[in-house]
């Protein structure tokens, strides 16, 4: 049993922000009916597959943010259907969705429509900019994407080489975090009921969020008048705080600290370093002489060697890939890395495992993600004999 296992949540979003939302619901035990539109989420079909696309029942992207749902396929513009998700919605606890703002509405679903069915209902949205009922202003009802998000929220400005241009973090990070946040919200708000009683909306935007994500950047236009730009693997007010290449690729140290600063120096035998910049803004200011003076060190090194001289006195680590990723005990001790059922293949697949840990009620994914439709009978039924009862 999940901390959230009493929850029912009506899933309507497709893609990756709503359903990375929910997954983290599902993952806490929440009963997550993931409500498709006729033909099912646009990214079922979306790959990489274990072997062919036409055997399997879906992706990997599909796979691993919709784990642990129930699926149920309706078309809100047929009333039948329309007057079914007005059944579930009566007894859920939360509902989520991404459209557009104003989507909805058209079907006659929107937030007031459903809180007169069911007034302790949590209704959650998920946008690019925004709902108006939050702040209305001119972008909203404009199209949105991860990459969009990323460019207008600054992050793209702040984050590549100094001499390259403006670049998208690798990770959809203008879905996910927005994505988090919202789950906070949506959590928030089931405790302000449970005191109260009262649902209520709840509002995400991902421009919003990609500028709470940049907050570094937020605060130093504010202090200094001057917009950050990119500066490659750098921080702007710490040193060394960056990647350095290695024999055989690259590490990162994280010394600006003078304990550490000093543990660095002393490993590296440059004692002079030390006694010639001893606090942190002497290390900043000369921070090209001390990056290559670092690099001379590592360069000579490989990952491993550099790593076993300093962990457990300086912050240090390798830059990874997926299969070292995959390699690490640490990774597979946390249970970060979890196997599930790839419909239609051969052998089980591995997807992301659940970073919240609890000791009474640990979040795990709750088994593969849905067949389109798979739970069509049991959500039905089960609305049907929670209304005979009431």
């Amino acid at each position: 049993m999940g901390a959230l296992s009493s929850l029912r949540v009506l899933d309507l979003t497709q893609v990756l922000a709503g359903p990375y939302c929910t997954m983290l619901l599902a993952d806490m035990g929440a009963d997550v009916v993931k409500i498709e539109r006729p033909g099912g989420d646009l990214i079922r079909p979306n790959p990489p597959f274990v072997e062919s696309a036409q055997d399997e029942a879906y992706g990997g992207y599909f796979q691993s943010v919709n784990r642990g749902k129930r699926s149920l396929e309706l078309d809100l513009g047929a009333e039948r259907d329309r007057e079914a998700f007005l059944s579930l919605v009566e007894e859920a606890d939360v509902v989520v969705e991404n459209y557009r703002a104003g989507t909805m509405e058209q079907f006659d679903l929107g937030y007031e429509t459903l809180a007169e069915h069911n007034p302790a209902l949590i209704y959650s949205s998920i946008r690019g900019f925004g709902d108006p009922r939050t702040g209305e202003t001119h972008r909203q009802g404009q199209p949105s994407f991860d990459l969009v998000a990323q460019a207008l929220g600054g992050v793209m400005e702040i984050t590549g080489q100094e001499d390259g241009p403006p670049t998208k973090v690798g990770p959809g990070i203008g879905d996910l975090f927005t994505a988090t946040l919202n789950c906070v919200g949506i959590l928030a708000a089931l405790h302000h009921r449970d005191r109260t009683g009262e649902g209520q909306y709840v509002d995400t935007a991902m421009y919003d969020a990609m500028i709470s994500m940049t907050e570094r950047a937020i605060y130093q236009h504010s202090y200094t008048g001057e917009a950050p730009t990119r500066q490659g693997n750098s921080h702007p007010t710490l040193f060394p705080y960056d990647a350095f290449e290695a024999a055989d690729g690259h590490v990162v140290i994280a010394a600006f600290g003078s304990n550490h600063w000093n543990a660095l120096c002393e490993t590296m035998d440059r004692p002079d370093l030390a006694a010639e910049y001893p606090d942190a803004s002497s290390r900043l200011s000369n921070r090209e002489t001390l990056r290559a003076a670092i690099l001379e060190w590592t360069r000579e090194r490989t990952c491993d060697g550099i790593c076993d001289a300093l962990e457990g006195r300086v912050p240090v680590a390798p830059v990874q890939n997926t299969a070292d990723i995959f390699d690490d005990p640490h990774v597979h001790a946390r249970e970060m890395l979890v196997p599930v059922a790839q419909p239609g293949a051969d052998r089980e697949v591995e997807i992301a495992g659940s970073p919240i840990k609890m000791s009474e009620t640990p979040p795990r994914p709750r088994g593969r993600a849905p067949l389109l439709d798979e739970h069509r009978e049991e959500v039905l039924r089960d609305a049907v004999r929670t209304a005979e009862s009431d």
